[in-house]
């Protein structure tokens, strides 16, 4: 894809094109479903450039790094499949498979080996690079809740929602993983007495 203007004039009215052409309200909710997952690949480059300066193990910075790339790489993917009418195929297009939602659960399993079971709520933070995982964590809930309110009105690959339900659960771990391999605090959630 080669893009040489970023502006067109064609959105003023409010609509926006999905590909294949059709015609939709830049509110509707496949709109909204691909935009959350692009605000989601925002937030994980965010987490990335954090990473890249501020992790003081470098093993845990190139594992954190190949990972977050990839991921961002299928959010593209994701974001494309969204941002395709419903019906339309074209050569190339992306897809999100069962093998990518089995790559996301081998990551899970193997940072948990490195982690403590829970034994109560955390509260989201740690160190930098963690909280914004955190909060990666958060909008990526949000675009799975948007793409499963768009799966009761139009076709939407079962294994797109799944992936996104992952890596929600991914961004957790790595999250926890990152606070654990750089010695930071995890904060339990402290019930007040009842």
């Amino acid at each position: 894809m080669r893009i040489s203007k970023v502006y067109t004039r064609t959105g003023d009215a409010g609509k926006t094109r999905l590909a294949g052409g059709q015609e939709v309200w830049k509110d509707s909710l496949r709109v909204e479903a691909y935009g959350t997952v692009d605000e989601l690949n925002s937030v994980i480059g965010v987490a990335r450039a954090l990473n890249a300066e501020h992790l003081k193990t470098v093993a845990t910075r190139e594992k954190l790094e190949e990972n977050l790339r990839w991921v961002q790489n299928k959010l593209f993917d994701v974001g494309g499949v969204l941002a395709t009418a419903p019906g339309e195929t074209f050569t190339n297009m992306p897809k999100v498979t069962a093998d990518h939602v089995l790559r996301l659960e081998r990551l899970i399993d193997t940072c948990q080996e490195d982690l403590e079971p829970l034994k109560e709520f955390i509260l989201p933070g740690g160190g930098k690079v963690s909280g914004v995982l955190h909060q990666a964590r958060t909008v990526c809930r949000r675009a799975e809740r948007l793409c499963v309110s768009l799966s009761r009105e139009e076709d939407v690959p079962a294994e797109l929602v799944r992936f996104l339900n992952r890596l929600s659960d991914a961004l957790f771990v790595l999250a926890r993983w990152t606070a654990r391999t750089q010695g930071e605090s995890e904060y339990l959630w402290e019930r007040e007495g009842g």
